[in-house]
Formats: structure tokens, C-alpha cells, sequence
């Protein structure tokens, strides 16, 4: 599932040693493979292609400008939720024409923004939001294509903060409300409403919960076609789940075979939005161990990388795997596994330096014996790590380096003291 491996008990990404990248980069620092970013796009491509999909990106998994770059130059159009992410994607080369812009707080500067911008279509997500666009684009003289994000009330059995598709969220509408606004906007004098969007939850690790989202919404699709109203595109979403560790992962293969059947004869535009299987298993976060302490009966292992650098654990109660850059020969991992089984491990703790007791990474976690100056890997770091960084504390944020083979470079310089304080008095 990724170009991480540990080679004579060593870590490499794909053909770099990660202490080498470190030793010349400092720590923390992500560190993306394009191989791995390449594949995955290359893996939903494949599974998909008998439907010819738009596949769109998600933008707020990883937002890194030569990430984005790297996937629009493989085709792909990108999931947008903000302004600044639009302008994100026409800085890497990617195009408006070729973005949906989701999102239920839409400013009316940002929506003037991508009526300039000649954006695919919008995602949208109340009635309010859709009589604005309306105003906007006939003020501007444009006919921006819509689709609205229902809601199918399906439960992805995911956390509870990342579903998305149950009646009562706030994204979109349920599916009674859905066919009254499109009886309300279904002929609005500039935004055009033709589509119909879903988007369920993330992570998803099982094609069931797809199944029953796109039968519900296709019954939708169908009355309304039967109403007069010309449905083109439908947006399935994405959720698509990594692999966080081993034997988790449903194939997309799978995802496929199940969605492909559904959705073919409908005569339907299908989109994707995938961002976490693209970009997770595509990075790690490596961090220095400063101290190791004991408290009561706990072990300590403090980095100098925590939750304001992957929320994730604190937020999501998520795993991340968490190993040794250079554990050697005996205690190189076979699989990421919650519950390793080599001899001589003791269970810790592994937390960061911030001044919140939340602030951890992994919590009674079996590692190898570390020591100040060790590095650890956080794997699967790529989505949801550096896009939801933060700088509490008045922590500056990590570097960012992508490999290529046997080459890496820097894609973000590391924030310094000055960065902090930028805008300020």
C-alpha cells in the first residue's frame, strides 16, 4: 500500500533513507512518496474506468501546491472547499473547469470567486446557500452548474466526526427535502440545478455502505427525472479507506465492483472525490525523540512532533502505526500492527510537547527501546497531518519533503520564529 519499508533495519522512502532526508531537513518533518501518490490515483483510475468518472482529489487531505500539482499532471480534477483552495489548485495547474467546490459556509467573495474562475459545478448544501448562489451568478451574468449534497441517512460505521451522511448532519439535505428543492430551484433563472451529490463519511471499509447511499439516491434521481427535471451527474463522494494498518483495507477493486453495477446504465456523469486513499499511506511523520520518563506505571516517550502536528489520534481516536526509523535487523516490523509481537518491546506512550494532556500519538503502544536523539515514524500521515496542522503553542510547523525514486526535495521550508508572527503589530 506504500513505498515505506525498513531495509537492513533501516527506513527508507522508496529509495532514500529517511535519516538521510532528516539528517539534511531537521525534524519534524512529513515526507510524502510520489510513487505511492502515483499508484493510488493510478488504482481508483483503473478500478473505475468503465464508467469514465471525473476524479476529483480532495483537496483538504493534503494541500501541499506540489502534491497538487503531481496529481493534476495524472489527470485529475480536485474536491475544493474553500477559496483558498481553488486558488491552490490553479497555482499547481489544475482547472477550474475541472474542480467541484463543496463546503456549507460558502462566503459570497468566494463564490464570485469561482463564477470568475469558471468552476465545474457546486456542491450544494441548503437552500440558503443555493438562493445566494443564484443571486450571485445572475448579478455576474453566469449559469454555474449545481448539484445538491443530500443526505441518504446511511450509517458508513465510522467515528461519529467523520460521518457524514446520516439525516441529521449539517451538510445537505435529507432525501424528502431534496425533491422540494428541487421543486422550489429546479428552474432558477442562473444557477442550473443538475446533479446530486453524496458524500457519506470517512473512513468507509465496506462497499455496503455505497450500495445502499446510491440505491437510495438513484430511486431519488429516478422521480425526479420523472418530474421533469434533467439530472446529468451524480457525485458518490469518496471515503475510500487507507490502510492505518495491516488486514484493514478494502481493495478498490472492491469498491468498484460493487458501485460499477449501480451506476452505468444511468446515463449519469459519475465524480469521485478521493483524498484519503490517495494521499494517507503517501506520507509519514518523522519526529525526535527528546526525553523518555516514567510516570506512575506509564512510560513516556516525548517527540518533538505531537497533535499539532497530527490531530488525528486526540481528535478521531485514530491509530497511526508508530516504529523506529532505525530499530535494526531484529526489530524491523513485518506488519503495522497494533499489537506487535517481538521480543524485548515495552509499552508506552507516545506524546508531544504541547501543554494539553490530549496532546499524544499512540497510547500503550509496544516499541522497541528508544533514547534521546532516536527518530520514530508515524506512518500513514499523509491525509488529515499536515493539512490540519496548527501552530498552538506558537510551534512552528514541519517541513515538507517528496521523494522520487532515489531523490527528495523540499516542498515546504520549515517554519521559523519570524513565520509566527507574520501579520501581527
Amino acid at each position: 500500500m506504500d513505498y515505506f519499508e525498513y531495509r537492513a533495519g533501516r527506513l527508507f522512502a522508496e529509495n532514500v533513507a529517511v535519516a538521510d532526508i532528516v539528517r539534511q531537513v531537521g525534524s519534524p518533518v512529513f515526507i510524502y512518496s510520489a510513487r505511492t501518490l502515483r499508484e493510488h490515483y493510478d488504482k481508483i483510475a483503473h478500478a473505475f474506468a468503465a464508467l469514465d468518472p471525473l476524479i476529483c482529489y480532495s483537496v483538504k487531505s493534503c494541500s501541499n501546491v506540489e502534491i497538487l500539482r503531481l496529481l493534476a499532471g495524472l489527470g485529475a480534477g480536485f474536491d475544493v472547499v474553500s477559496g483558498g483552495e481553488l486558488f491552490r489548485v490553479l497555482k499547481a495547474g489544475g482547472q477550474a473547469d475541472r474542480s467541484f467546490y463543496a463546503g456549507v459556509g460558502k462566503t459570497d467573495e468566494e463564490i464570485r470567486y469561482a463564477l470568475s474562475e469558471g468552476l465545474f459545478m457546486f456542491n450544494v448544501e441548503s437552500e440558503a446557500e443555493f438562493e445566494n448562489i443564484d443571486r450571485l451568478a445572475g448579478e455576474l451574468g453566469k449559469k454555474p452548474r449545481c448539484a445538491l449534497r443530500v443526505n441518504p441517512d446511511v450509517d458508513p460505521k465510522t467515528h461519529r466526526h467523520t460521518a457524514t451522511g446520516k439525516r441529521e448532519s449539517k451538510f445537505g439535505v435529507d432525501l424528502r427535502r431534496a425533491e422540494e428543492f428541487f421543486a422550489r430551484y429546479g428552474h432558477a433563472k442562473a444557477a442550473k440545478l443538475v446533479g446530486v451529490h453524496l458524500h457519506i463519511g470517512s473512513p468507509v471499509y465496506t462497499p455496503a455502505p455505497y450500495v445502499e447511499a446510491i440505491t437510495k439516491t438513484l430511486e431519488l434521481i429516478n422521480r425526479l427525472r420523472a418530474a421533469g427535471y434533467k439530472i446529468d451527474t451524480l457525485d458518490i463522494g469518496g471515503g475510500f479507506a487507507a490502510w492505518y494498518e495491516a488486514g484493514q483495507t478494502v481493495m478498490m477493486d472492491d469498491y468498484a465492483e460493487a458501485i460499477i453495477p449501480l451506476v452505468k446504465d444511468q446515463k449519469l456523469k459519475i465524480v469521485l472525490e478521493p483524498g484519503r486513499y490517495v494521499s494517507c499511506n503517501a506520507g509519514v511523520l518523522v519526529g525526535q525523540v527528546q526525553y523518555v520518563k516514567t510516570g506512575g506505571d506509564r512510560t513516556f516517550v516525548i517527540l518533538d512532533t505531537g497533535m499539532h502536528h497530527l490531530i488525528r489520534p486526540p481528535l478521531y481516536d485514530a491509530f497511526h502505526f508508530v516504529w523506529p526509523v532505525a530499530p535494526g535487523d531484529d526489530l524491523s516490523p513485518v506488519d503495522r500492527v497494533k499489537e506487535p509481537t517481538l521480543k524485548g518491546l515495552q509499552k508506552c506512550d507516545v506524546v508531544g510537547p504541547i501543554c494539553e494532556s490530549s496532546d499524544f500519538l499512540a497510547k500503550d503502544r509496544p516499541l522497541p527501546p528508544v533514547a534521546r536523539g532516536d527518530l520514530l515514524a508515524i506512518f500513514s500521515a499523509g491525509a488529515y497531518g499536515m493539512a490540519m496542522a496548527s501552530n498552538y503553542n506558537s510551534q512552528p510547523r514541519p517541513a515538507e519533503v517528496l521523494v522520487d525514486h532515489d531523490s527528495f526535495r523540499v516542498i515546504r521550508t520549515r517554519e521559523t520564529y519570524e513565520d509566527l508572527m507574520r501579520g501581527e503589530g
